[in-house]
């Protein structure tokens, strides 16, 4: 039986995701939350985040949108809960340069599934699809650092 090429198994891994989103849902007891909406195409993201001691105890979000924006946020809920907010920033900042064709950080293993999402990069019209997670997740970071509420 011969190997599926790696690419479609990145494709199925973004399916999956897409179909049966990780942390999807309300956070009644968040301490940050951020809408996120890309104009262009409708997406839309409200992540929330339970924050306890500079860690990230809780991340859940609601939304709807393509493949790739419910995907990548899935998968990007997935490598938050226990990490630091320095943590959080620096995974924000790897998937973003990613995003922009760094070949490295497509290699980089503590992206863990958002590693599937690297052939993103290479259809510009989709990359803020990709990034509309990140984008409220470093609003989040941002207004936490501020000490805004919800």
């Amino acid at each position: 039986m011969e190997t599926p090429p790696l690419n479609s198994l990145y494709q199925q891994l973004i399916l999956e995701h897409y179909r049966n989103p990780r942390n999807r849902g309300e956070l009644p007891d968040g301490t940050v939350e951020v809408h996120m909406r890309n104009p262009v195409c409708g997406d839309e993201i409200r992540l929330q985040l339970r924050l306890h001691d500079d860690h990230i105890a809780e991340a859940r979000f609601v939304g709807h949108g393509c493949s790739i924006s419910q995907a990548s946020v899935s998968m990007m809920t997935t490598l938050l809960k226990g990490r630091s907010l320095d943590e959080a920033e620096s995974l924000a900042s790897r998937f973003t340069q990613m995003m922009h064709g760094d070949a490295e950080a497509s290699r980089d293993p503590s992206m863990g599934d958002l590693r599937a999402l690297a052939g993103v990069s290479k259809f510009p019209v989709r990359i803020k699809c990709a990034l509309l997670g990140f984008d409220a997740l470093q609003e989040a970071l941002k207004r936490s650092a501020k000490g805004a509420e919800p």
